[in-house]
């Protein structure tokens, strides 16, 4: 397994504090989307991302603005950690013209084209050959338009998704054509209320990319340094044309599959387990043990965040739904 080896000289404190900021965003935006669905404020299903921030932020802060990000239906973090802002999040969940969907998507559905955020997908394993699609378009650019085109796509799913068929085709095509593309599988253990070893003949999931001649690495999904420093290398491959990195974080979801799920499978020893390895806690630790930031400055930060969520719950609840007459709006590319 890939394990952070970073030491101080390796990480700025700007560079830590960007990473701390952006997890402690994604766990108070989640943590204040369960207040809010129980207060009656979004609908339907709800899939929250507490657990697996390191996953998110490790990733996606490696990438350039201008790379691209293929999501899946839990995909509020990962939106959040591409940039799009708060407000236009927690105002598509509540279903509000102000959201980044125009209040058509809701929580599975984000999308973003101004942040490159190719979407949130409610099928397991749609997404995948939609973010092939995107680095095939980026490798056209490049040999075919002669364009200056050297962007990366991560695309993330989870553990349920490598036993689908677009799974392995895919991972096939982007080996075959060496698409710059990072393929990040966030594994938790569970696909909803399967458990990953019922469902896998070889729970090893980085070991299937050799069967298409691309790197497959295990990361400790838990640490943001390790995420980031695999995510580093993976993104060096793509941009020089080397081909696909498939990337296999072990991670844990600290929540049910969805706020309507009890959450009674999961055994409690399993939990406290993985609760022990918060990757916020652990992030913090080691910001402190390496002097590169003080508890008052992280504690600035869990603050700022507080009140950057509460304006988000304020702007959406104060936003317009949409309005009837708008129905059939946003079908077409050509439509404003």
């Amino acid at each position: 397994m890939v394990q952070a080896v970073a030491t101080p000289s390796d990480l700025s404190k700007s560079e830590a504090l960007l990473l701390y900021e952006d997890m402690v965003l994604g766990r108070t935006f989640e943590d204040k989307c369960a207040e809010m669905y129980y207060r009656g404020k979004m609908f339907g299903f709800v899939h929250l991302y507490n657990g697996q921030e390191a996953v998110s932020t490790g990733v996606i802060k490696a990438l350039r603005p201008d790379d691209y990000v293929c999501s899946t239906y839990r995909d509020h973090v990962h939106a959040l950690s591409k940039g799009i802002p708060a407000r236009a999040v927690m105002a598509e969940l509540f279903g509000k013209v102000t959201g980044c969907s125009k209040g058509r998507g809701g929580s599975m559905h984000l999308f973003s084209a101004e942040h490159n955020f190719l979407g949130g997908f409610a099928f397991v394993a749609e997404g995948i050959p939609v973010a092939a699609g995107a680095a095939f378009q980026t490798k056209y650019r490049r040999e075919v338009l002669g364009e200056n085109a050297d962007q990366v796509t991560a695309c993330f799913f989870g553990d349920g998704a490598t036993n689908n068929g677009q799974f392995f085709e895919t991972l096939n095509m982007a080996a075959l054509w060496k698409l710059p593309i990072i393929f990040v599988v966030e594994n938790n253990n569970w696909a909803i209320g399967m458990a990953h070893p019922r469902a896998a003949a070889d729970t090893r999931i980085h070991k299937k990319a050799a069967v298409f001649g691309m790197p497959g690495q295990e990361v400790d999904g838990m640490d943001v340094l390790a995420v980031r420093q695999a995510t580093q290398e993976a993104i060096a491959r793509a941009r020089s044309g080397e081909g696909p990195t498939l990337l296999e974080c072990m991670t844990y979801r600290f929540r049910g599959h969805s706020l309507a799920d009890p959450d009674e499978l999961r055994s409690p020893q399993e939990k406290e387990y993985w609760f022990a390895r918060d990757p916020i806690k652990l992030l913090q630790v080691k910001i402190l043990e390496w002097g590169l930031a003080t508890q008052a400055e992280l504690e600035a930060i869990d603050r700022k965040i507080q009140l950057v969520v509460e304006d988000a719950v304020q702007f959406a609840d104060e936003s317009l739904e949409p309005d009837p007459k708008d129905l059939y709006l946003y079908q077409f590319a050509e439509d404003e």
